[in-house]
């Protein structure tokens, strides 16, 4: 992979669509776009005032950094400025009751667990 530099000022936010997943009140900004599995490895996610993500599993890991808000990742809770490292194989699923905006680092797409 070359060197990229992502404006992130200059790009939309786009809802988050997933196939048979509810996804009502998030949106993402890629930062870091996989050709080979394409699919972003780094992207910013909005979470609006109660928004959620299902139960899911981290083949890869997966590092979170909240730059704004407060979600709950599992039992975590995290605020503005905290940073969670989960190893692979984690699971958790993610909520925020006032709304977010975090950093992920996502190395391998996610498996959601039913």
């Amino acid at each position: 992979m070359e060197k990229q530099i992502t404006r992130t000022n200059e790009i939309n936010w786009k809802p988050l669509i997933e196939e048979g997943i509810n996804t009502d009140g998030i949106s993402v900004k890629a930062l870091c776009f996989d050709p080979v599995a394409k699919r972003p490895t780094a992207f910013l996610s909005k979470f609006e005032a109660g928004a959620s993500y299902p139960n899911h599993i981290h083949p890869a890991g997966e590092e979170i950094y909240v730059l704004e808000g407060e979600v709950r990742s599992g039992k975590d809770e995290l605020k503005q400025g905290d940073y969670l490292y989960m190893p692979p194989g984690s699971t958790h699923s993610v909520y925020s009751k006032t709304g977010c905006v975090l950093l992920f680092i996502v190395p391998e797409e996610v498996v959601i667990l039913k």
